[in-house]
């Protein structure tokens, strides 16, 4: 079932696959070197023959049998050279934008990079992007509600003059016996 919300990482589970096991590494090159063929090794541990090949090719040539590393190691991107530039920039002049970042990488260090690159290597650094400076609170805190002002109409609360209501109440049209014509009123 395909799921459209959901990330792929929460329906595949991690994208690196993870290494087998040493113990069963150990197990099924030694059961190979006991003289025993790869297709009836790979049969009775329930592994692949590709992974029994790879690992005994990795015992002759390393003399071990641990897991290669995953992943690209990070740290050797455009960026990776300019991460204390990038940190003592941001903190000379906080309010720069990634774009401005860029254009200013191109300027000074001949390295052309997109905005989503400079804000890659700012999240590396920790820094994180805020909308809005930080203020003092005058206001209640967000998810309670003011208490009401008792000594203000509720129009005025809302930006309109204090007679609002009587200029822009809707005024029903009465009969020609100055009753309510609306269904249901009592006249």
């Amino acid at each position: 079932m395909i799921h459209d919300s959901l990330p792929l990482r929460q329906i595949w589970g991690s994208m690196m696959g993870k290494p087998h096991p040493a113990e069963l590494r150990q197990r099924v090159v030694d059961h190979v070197a006991d003289g025993n063929t790869q297709r009836a090794t790979a049969a009775r541990f329930k592994v692949s023959v590709r992974l029994l090949n790879d690992m005994v090719k990795l015992k002759a040539a390393t003399g071990g049998l641990g897991p290669k590393p995953q992943g690209n190691g990070g740290g050797h991107g455009k960026l990776a050279a300019l991460k204390g530039w990038l940190a003592r920039r941001i903190g000379e002049k906080r309010d720069l934008t990634a774009a401005a970042l860029a254009a200013e990488i191109v300027a000074t260090h001949g390295v052309a990079v997109y905005r989503g690159t400079v804000w890659q290597a700012l999240r590396d650094l920790g820094l994180t992007h805020k909308k809005r400076p930080a203020r003092g609170r005058s206001e209640a805190p967000r998810g309670r509600s003011r208490p009401p002002h008792l000594d203000h109409q509720t129009s005025a609360l809302h930006g309109q003059p204090p007679d609002a209501d009587r200029i822009y109440r809707r005024v029903e049209p009465e009969d020609q016996h100055g009753r309510d014509h609306r269904l249901g009123a009592e006249g």
